[in-house]
Formats: structure tokens, sequence, C-alpha cells
């Protein structure tokens, strides 16, 4: 910019010495100036380009200076961005290291939760085809049903019996459980697993064949609820011995729901026929009842006893009291005859003693008089003293 301004004055200069020169209206001879126009244009234009050049300097160097400033905040700016790069950076590793400790248990993990889960399948198999046993579904419903029976807090023996045998004129029957009610009442429960259709139904993927295992599987307890009526258990009892109904425990809780889903008449049916569709929950339940019960029948039975112990207790306190009487009359009659027989000692004995010593039969140890017992014996004023009658029930046992 600085370089086209020097130009443009200098042709400016160059413009004005001709223009001049062309005014002239006509040629004269003057002396030639050409020379000197020529020497002072140069001298101008050597001065205007040594100012050129000064300006030209300076600002070279105003701008070095202005670069090496907005060079040397660049580098501090590229400085500090360098730093927090390297801060992120290091950042970043660690979450990488941190992440990759993470990814390394979290992999150990996933390889533990899938063994976990392997075992697991194969046991729920295994229980599975366990469960598809009729001899093992019967064992594992029995489980339950005692199960159950700890869980209500009843004793066995005392609340309820496991395999009592029942002797009837057909032969002898063998329900899973009989429980025992006060007054020598009591009922039956019988433990049935339908399970075979319910396990189908589960298994199965498509809803119709579903549906058709679980009507199956309302058929099996049908048939199970028919099988436990006939076995008539409550006529094994006198009359008034055992409710008119007998429990029919299924220990599934999933599959007695299945069963009265497919099945909406199936509880109907059940009471028809005098049993009782329960499931763990509802057991435990009638079983608390049943403990609560026998517990009211004992604390009614110990607070019998707690009577008549404590009439036995009074009669026989009465009798003590009467006694204790006794004693303190014996021992007022005795301090009596004690005082007595001091002052007949006093009044006759010790006299013709003094006088035996007098004559010096004595052997020199001088008779000491024995001191009087003062002591007064505290009479009982109790009321139930002289209310208490010796001829009491239980006075006569103390």
């Amino acid at each position: 910019m600085t370089i086209v301004l020097a130009i443009a004055v200098v042709l400016l200069a160059a413009g004005l010495v001709y223009a001049l020169l062309a005014r002239q209206p006509e040629p004269v001879e003057q002396p030639d100036l050409a020379p000197a126009i020529q020497e002072a244009t140069s001298q101008v234009a050597s001065q205007v380009v040594a100012d050129l050049l000064r300006v030209n300097e300076e600002s070279r160097k105003l701008d070095a200076k202005t670069a090496e400033a907005a060079l040397e905040k660049r580098q501090a700016e590229i400085k500090g961005l360098t730093e927090r790069i390297a801060r992120g950076q290091e950042r970043i590793e660690k979450q990488v290291q941190a992440r990759g400790e993470t990814d390394v248990q979290t992999r150990a993990l996933l390889e533990q939760m899938g063994q976990t889960i392997g075992n697991l399948n194969s046991e729920t198999a295994g229980l599975k085809k366990a469960l598809r046993q009729p001899q093992t579904r019967g064992q594992w419903g029995e489980l339950q049903l005692r199960r159950c029976i700890e869980i209500a807090g009843m004793t066995e023996h005392v609340d309820f019996e496991l395999q009592a045998t029942l002797h009837t004129e057909e032969g002898r029957l063998r329900p899973d459980a009989r429980f025992l009610l006060p007054e020598g009442r009591s009922f039956v429960a019988d433990s049935k697993v339908p399970l075979d259709a319910f396990l189908d139904a589960q298994e199965s993927e498509v809803e119709s064949e579903r549906r058709v295992h679980l009507e199956r599987h309302a058929r099996q307890a049908r048939e199970h609820v028919r099988s436990l009526s006939s076995k008539d258990y409550q006529g094994q009892f006198n009359p008034g011995e055992t409710p008119d109904l007998v429990i029919c425990f299924i220990p599934n809780e999933p599959a007695l729901h299945a069963a009265f889903a497919a099945d909406p008449g199936l509880f109907d049916y059940a009471l028809e026929r005098n049993v009782l569709l329960v499931s763990p929950t509802s057991l435990i339940g009638l079983l608390r009842t049943m403990e609560l019960g026998w517990r009211q029948e004992r604390m009614v039975a110990e607070a019998a006893e707690i009577a008549e112990a404590a009439k036995t207790l009074h009669g026989r306190f009465a009798k003590f009291l009467g006694d204790f009487d006794k004693i303190g009359r014996g021992l007022r009659t005795a301090t009596g005859a004690y005082d007595t027989a001091v002052g007949s000692m006093e009044r006759r004995l010790l006299p013709s003693l003094r006088k035996v010593e007098g004559l010096g039969v004595a052997p020199g140890k001088e008779i000491e008089a024995p001191q009087p017992v003062e002591a007064t014996v505290r009479e009982i004023t109790a009321p139930e003293l002289h209310e208490a009658d010796p001829e009491l029930p239980g006075a006569e046992a103390a």
C-alpha cells in the first residue's frame, strides 16, 4: 500500500511539470531547465523512495512485532490446548483401563452366570423329569404337606398324625395326614399332585395346544377329587367326630389356579363330593386357625388347673396358719412356765442353797441365779387364721 502511494506521488509530480511546460504560449528562448527539472524530480523521487523505504521498514518491524506477539499468543494457546489434550488423554486412558477391568469382571460374571443358568436348566429339566413320575410327585406332595404343617407351628402326635392307618370293613385306609381337634374331633387331608398336563401346558408355545393341555389338567384334578371322595374318609369316624369334608391338598399354587381357570366349576364339583381343594397358602391359614383353637383349649385347661391349685393352696395355708398359731401359744406357755420356775427358784431354792454354802458344805463355787425371760411372742391377728376352718379340703393333705 505504501509503495503504491509513493508511485502515485511521483506520477503526480511528473504530471505537474508537464502541465507547466505545456501552458507556455510560444517557445521563447529560455535556458534549458530540463536537466534541473530532471535532477529535482530525481531528488524528489529519491527522497520519496527513501521515505517509502523507511516507512516500509518501520511497517515491517511493526508487523514483525505484531506477528511475534500473535505467534507467542498462539503458542501459549497451543500449549494450553496441548496440556488439556494430554490431561484428557490421560483420563481417557484411565477410563479405558477401568473399562477394560470392568469388561474382564463382566465377562467373568457373564461366564459364571452362564454356568449357573446351565446348571439351573439341567436341574430344572431333572426336576421336571422327576415330577413326571407318580411316585416322586407323591413324595414331593407329602413333603410339602409336612412343610406347611411345620410352618403352622403344630406338633406331631399332639396336633396331627402323618400316615395314620384307618381300619375299615373294606380294608385299611392311610391318609397323608390326620389333624386332631379339641374334644376328640379330627379331620383328614390327602395330597394330590396333578402335574403332567400342567407341565405340558407350560412347555407349549402354541396357545391352542396350551389350552388343550390345561383342559386335560382340569380333568385330572376332577379325577383326583372323584377318587378322594370315593374313599369316604368321613364315614370311618363316629358322627360329630370329624367335619363332613376331606382336605385335598394341591402343593402347587399355579397348578391349582390353572385348574380353576380351565374349569370354573371345579371347586363346586369338589364341594358337592365333600372335598375341599386347598393350596399351601389356604392350608396354612386353616391350620393356624386350628392351632389357635388348640391354644385356647390348653388355656382353658391350664386355667382350671390353676384354679384347683389355688384352692388347694388356700386350704393348706389356712391349716399352716393354725399350726403356726399353736406354736405361738406354746411359746407363750413355755415362757410363762419358765418365769414361774425362775421366781420359785429365787424365793425357795436359792435361799436354802446359800444357807448350805454358809455352813461350808458347798465346793466353793457360787451359784448364779438365772436371768428371767421377758420376751413376748407376737400374736397373729390375720383374719384368715380366724376364718380358716381346719376341716377345709386340702388341710389334711398339707
